[in-house]
């Protein structure tokens, strides 16, 4: 039996602003939002309206002994690495320490359909008006309606009120796909790599850009976690941040790696993956010096791991997220091991996620 470390239900200012229906907010009972921290949530007092009805899964990382304060009102659950420890075994070691990759506990200790994660330094986002966005309510959207990731769109995407299929797009791929992945963007902080951040220290992200697209079949892109959404019951299995941080050569990949596997087996399975709105506000910019240092082989790795996401093929017996999962590890084992030992590591980890994964959800095990 799994022990709950820590867990309020108090209520306070029950939202009724966006998101709302008449049986109260969109998939409440369906939803876990994710947060991974090493700080005080007080960034929550802004989504109260927004976020407050839904159920939190808190992912400490960091030192085990401080005390992570969240505001009253909130329904949450609260991990720390001990917790972790206790709950997977050795199978903890698949878990990212020191490193934001830790969320990904969260995304295997949830039990909902559909997960919502945002970090801690994103604040609710205005749009050209001036007005809030909801970004969990565009997501929520997003998940909900097809994608069209066989046929691009010039119109982007054809479900959103005031748009449709422009004259030409063929009719029997109109009801589109399942959507897997939301992928929203930021606002004033960009999500920048530290050398871009060392040349443009003072940039901001001003552009608001009303639009929602399909990514298309056989194209990767960079995913960042800080606000994402996805069907877990459909990918989660793949959403694995990989191994970053303290005792790792590496940071900062945590979310690219998850998307270029998520993305790779999306397009295998025919799911769909959005990107665009929602936007949020991201607050801070971390080091670009720190973030340097955390990055720099990755800078050099990625230039030869892209290429072979580019060219995976996955054997059609495939058919299950953990089926491809399991095949993708022993690709990433066999064909990037010449990259650096990190990679033969790494592989082994992807097979204890799904070993946890499959342990934790209920998931046959994938073979």
């Amino acid at each position: 039996m799994i022990h709950m470390i820590e867990r309020s239900s108090k209520r306070r200012g029950a939202a009724t602003t966006g998101g709302m229906t008449a049986r109260g907010p969109l998939l409440k009972d369906e939803l876990d939002i994710v947060i991974p921290t090493i700080r005080d949530l007080a960034f929550l007092e802004q989504w109260r309206p927004y976020l407050s009805p839904y159920h939190l899964i808190i992912v400490q990382d960091g030192d085990p002994t401080k005390k992570i304060h969240v505001p009253e009102g909130y329904d949450y659950e609260l991990y720390n690495r001990n917790d972790i420890n206790r709950i997977l075994g050795p199978k903890a070691s698949c878990i990212s320490f020191k490193d934001s990759a830790c969320r990904c506990f969260g995304f295997m200790m949830s039990k909902k359909k559909y997960i919502f994660t945002i970090d801690d330094d994103c604040w609710v986002a205005k749009d050209p008006s001036g007005h809030e966005i909801n970004a969990l309510e565009q997501h929520i959207t997003n998940l909900l309606s097809p994608s069209t990731p066989l046929f691009f769109n010039t119109l982007y995407d054809p479900y959103r009120a005031g748009a449709d299929f422009v004259r030409g797009y063929p009719f029997s791929m109109r009801e589109g796909v399942a959507t897997a992945i939301s992928h929203g963007l930021w606002l004033n902080v960009p999500d920048y790599d530290a050398p871009t951040q060392l040349v443009k220290p003072a940039e901001k992200n001003t552009r608001f850009v009303d639009a929602v697209m399909t990514i298309p079949k056989g194209t990767l892109f960079p995913m960042c976690g800080m606000n994402l959404a996805f069907d877990r019951e459909m990918i989660g299995a793949a959403m694995y941040f990989g191994l970053m941080g303290d005792g790792q050569p590496i940071g900062r990949y945590d979310d690219m790696w998850a998307g270029w596997c998520c993305k790779v087996i999306c397009d295998h399975l025919g799911f769909g993956v959005k990107t665009g709105l929602p936007y949020i506000h991201h607050s801070k910019a971390s080091n670009p010096f720190v973030n340097l240092k955390k990055e720099y082989k990755g800078i050099f790795w990625q230039e030869e791991i892209i290429p072979f996401f580019q060219q995976v093929v996955l054997p059609k017996e495939a058919v299950t997220v953990e089926q491809c999962y399991i095949e993708l590890a022993k690709q990433v084992g066999e064909k990037l091991k010449g990259l650096d030992p990190y990679f033969t590591k790494l592989a082994e980890a992807m097979v204890t996620w799904i070993e946890a994964w499959s342990e934790l959800s209920g998931c046959q095990k994938a073979k």
